[in-house]
């Protein structure tokens, strides 16, 4: 059987005319990868945005899982990440090759910087992020990176980036839900022509339960996770939902034939109680 077209997703144009798909499937450690469902997302579901990082460990089995859907790599958009154990100009490129190898592939299409803290002693985070990210820089100009960016980086995080670097970062990736909404870190992305995109989008589950959510979901009749990334997308968010089961992925797939009302997506956005479900780098310096 032929793979599916691809899903009906919108793009955000990134900074240097690239599209990022708006919709992703993510990937994790911890029992967060399947071979099969991600097969599934490919091949029945549409998608074709993928996320993923050297720190879950499924690289090798996501290459293969992709040459097992028979789609092209062109057709893909791969995003992967820079595990900060790998932090230093020699280490970061050959991290990067290697995960190229590891996944069979020639290229990303986006690769990240995955936390603003390094795990090397001897130099400040300041520094081991410049010199990380000249690497990256040089993996941008010779292709081997289409796109570079960030992971849970916060302004002041960004702010030395740009001081010390030439490259703005493409992408910011960050935990995002109704209850943790950084509108100062995104309105800071806008403006300086990075694009936000959240992970996380469900709160590992937290907000599915939420009485306001649970109420719109039943206007809506869509289930409430639908809400939640409906609501990520509407806001202009990139998300990538994680899920191993294919009837979830599905379902998160489904979020293209409606929209919010703005009523309902004002509701949502007064969730906000800064709750984190993921790392916090608030205080990383």
């Amino acid at each position: 059987m032929p793979p599916v077209p691809a899903l009906n997703c919108p793009t955000v144009p990134l900074s240097n005319g690239l599209q990022i798909p708006i919709f992703g499937l993510g990937t994790s450690h911890n029992g967060g990868y399947s071979h099969d469902a991600i097969i599934y997302a490919l091949t029945e579901c549409g998608v074709r945005h993928i996320d993923t990082a050297k720190r879950y460990g499924c690289e090798e089995k996501l290459g293969k899982a992709i040459r097992e859907s028979g789609l092209p790599r062109s057709d893909l958009w791969l995003t992967n990440k820079l595990w900060p154990g790998d932090y230093g100009y020699k280490a970061a490129k050959k991290a990067c090759l290697d995960s190229c190898s590891q996944m069979g592939v020639d290229y990303f299409d986006l690769y990240l910087m995955h936390w603003p803290e390094s795990l090397r002693r001897g130099c400040s985070n300041r520094e081991m992020r410049a010199e990380s990210w000249t690497a990256l820089e040089e993996l941008y100009k010779e292709g081997v990176c289409r796109a570079i960016g960030v992971s849970n980086f916060l302004v002041h995080h960004l702010e030395q980036l740009k001081e010390d670097c030439s490259v703005v970062p493409h992408v910011n990736q960050v935990e995002y839900h109704p209850f943790q909404q950084p509108s100062h870190l995104i309105e800071y992305c806008r403006r300086e022509g990075i694009v936000f995109e959240g992970y996380s989008p469900l709160a590992k589950g937290q907000v599915l339960s939420n009485p306001d959510v649970l109420q719109i979901a039943e206007k809506y009749r869509r289930t409430p996770a639908q809400i939640c990334i409906r609501w990520s997308i509407q806001n202009g968010v990139v998300t990538i939902p994680k899920s191993t089961k294919n009837e979830r992925i599905q379902e998160n797939c489904q979020v293209f034939e409606f929209q919010l009302e703005e009523g309902d997506m004002n509701t949502l956005g007064m969730l906000h109680d800064g709750r984190h479900v993921s790392w916090d780098p608030t205080n990383v310096e």
